[in-house]
Parts: structure tokens; C-alpha cells; sequence
């Protein structure tokens, strides 16, 4: 099986490094988040990906970029439900894992490794469908991000994103006198946590940031792509003990999901004809 693969791109920022050789721990580690993709979830691949509807049901013949998702998990179901893949993912031991899933299974997708915000291998509007799940929040600065997502998709193509919460990040795992307290300012890079210490709202010594909403909403916006809906998974747990996630998302929601379409010419002439 032979699946191309490019070589990382340049990281100037240490974080990424970090946050590359966090992830690479973590499946080494077995971590919860590098499981890949169980046989019941194959079997419905959409009712797993797309619980609301959003995909409209059907995404064969597709060709979908699944960014910032190796683990074996996002490429195969996409395959599953009939699309051409490529994922892209910077850690070389989570693409290790498609790359198993795929021998496995006898599937074939394209496999590279590579920076979120530097997608210059891909031709413009390459992409139906750009399917981005959490990882915004290890990157400084979304603007490259959202901007290349822009530039790979076709016009009236899809950017389908979830992000971790601006306070998810920002307010404290534990409680503070019976109360979870604000202690990042929004921008500053969340405090990493030892190697091999597991939370299910934080990975490993990981470098995460916490963007303001005008750093997701806004940049996508400002990319050229228009929201057209946005979800808050509901992960809350009215009988889970304090500290836990069940019971911390009771008052924080942990993440945002958002779908948004690339503007056509069409969109964009009629926004210039109304005023």
C-alpha cells in the first residue's frame, strides 16, 4: 500500500515541537485520545461523525481533508461513508496509526505530516469538505489556520470545526473554595501538565492556547467563510462527582462546534449588490 507522505513543514514556534512530541507520548502511552476508530463505529460511520445532520446525509465521491486528525480514527470513518481522504496530521505516531487502521481494514487514503497552518502542499479549492476536530488551541495564532482552510476549500465548500471553549481553557480544573475560578487571561498559553498525568479537558504536556471568541468566530468570518451553525456538546453530568468533567461542564461547557461554508462569487455579488 503505497501512500504518499510530505515532509514536515518548518515550526518556528516551540509549542508546536511540544506539542508534536506530546502527542507522540501519548500514543506510545495508549492515551484514550489515540484509540482508532472501533468496528461498531465503522458500521455507521456518519451517525458517528455527523449526529446532527450537518453533512446532509450523504458525502459520497467527496474529497475531504480531515485536519489535524490522525489517530485512525477521523480518516477511516470519512472512507467508511464513501469519500476520498487525505488526513494531515503533525505527529508522526498518530499518522503511524492510520497507516495500522489501514493495513487492518485494506482501506487506502492519503497520509501526510504537516503544520495545520501551512497547507501549501494542496491546490486551491482542492476540498468538499475540510474536517478540523479539537486542536485549534495548540496553535498562537488561528489567522493561518482559517486562511488556508479558505484557500483549499471549493466555493460553497464545507469547514467543519470544533474547538475547546474560550473558558474551558481560561477557568481552573479544580475548585476554588466550591467554585471553578478564572485563572488564564484569553490569548496566554494554557500551563501545561506533567507527562503521563491523563485529565479528560487537558493532554498531556501540551501548550494550549485559549483564543477569544473573536479569534474562532471572527476568523473564520474574516477568512471568507460564513457560519451557518454552531453547537456547545453537552458533556455535563448532573450526578458526577466535583472536578470531574461531567461536573465542571455543568457550569462550562468544554467545546464549540462549528459549520461554516466558503462564500461563492455568487454569495459575494449579491453581498456587494445589496450594500
Amino acid at each position: 500500500m503505497d501512500i504518499p507522505e510530505n515532509q514536515p513543514s518548518q515550526m518556528p514556534d516551540a509549542s508546536l515541537q511540544r506539542n508534536r512530541q506530546a502527542y507522540d507520548r501519548m500514543v506510545q502511552a495508549k492515551h484514550f485520545l489515540t484509540q482508532p476508530v472501533s468496528a461498531q463505529e465503522l458500521a455507521s460511520p456518519l451517525l458517528t461523525l455527523d449526529a446532527k445532520g450537518w453533512l446532509g446525509g450523504n458525502i459520497r465521491g467527496w474529497n475531504v481533508l480531515c485536519l489535524a486528525a490522525g489517530g485512525g480514527r477521523q480518516g477511516p470513518l470519512y472512507c467508511a461513508a464513501g469519500a476520498q481522504v487525505t488526513v494531515l496530521d503533525i505527529s508522526a505516531a498518530m499518522l503511524e496509526l492510520d497507516r495500522q487502521v489501514c493495513s487492518h481494514l485494506g482501506i487506502n487514503y492519503r497520509i501526510i505530516q504537516g503544520d495545520m497552518s501551512d497547507l501549501s502542499m494542496f491546490g486551491h479549492d482542492e476540498f468538499d469538505l475540510v474536517a478540523h476536530p479539537v486542536s485549534t488551541c495548540y496553535v498562537s495564532n488561528l489567522e493561518p489556520v482559517f486562511s488556508e482552510v479558505a484557500r483549499v476549500l471549493r466555493p460553497n465548500g464545507l469547514y467543519v470545526s470544533q474547538h475547546k471553549q474560550p473558558m474551558n481553557l481560561q477557568a481552573s480544573l479544580e475548585m476554588v473554595q466550591g467554585r471553578y475560578v478564572v485563572e488564564t487571561p484569553v490569548g496566554h498559553a494554557a500551563k501545561p501538565l506533567s507527562v503521563g498525568q491523563s485529565s479528560l479537558l487537558r493532554e498531556p504536556d501540551t501548550i494550549e492556547f485559549a483564543h477569544s471568541l473573536d479569534s474562532i468566530l471572527g476568523g473564520i468570518c474574516r477568512a471568507g467563510l460564513i457560519i451557518e451553525a454552531i453547537s456547545e456538546p453537552d458533556h455535563a453530568d448532573l450526578n458526577a462527582p466535583p472536578e470531574s468533567m461531567g461536573h465542571r461542564s455543568r457550569f462550562i461547557r468544554p467545546y464549540l462546534r462549528i459549520k461554516a461554508t466558503k462564500k461563492s462569487n455568487a454569495n459575494v455579488q449579491r453581498k456587494i449588490w445589496l450594500g
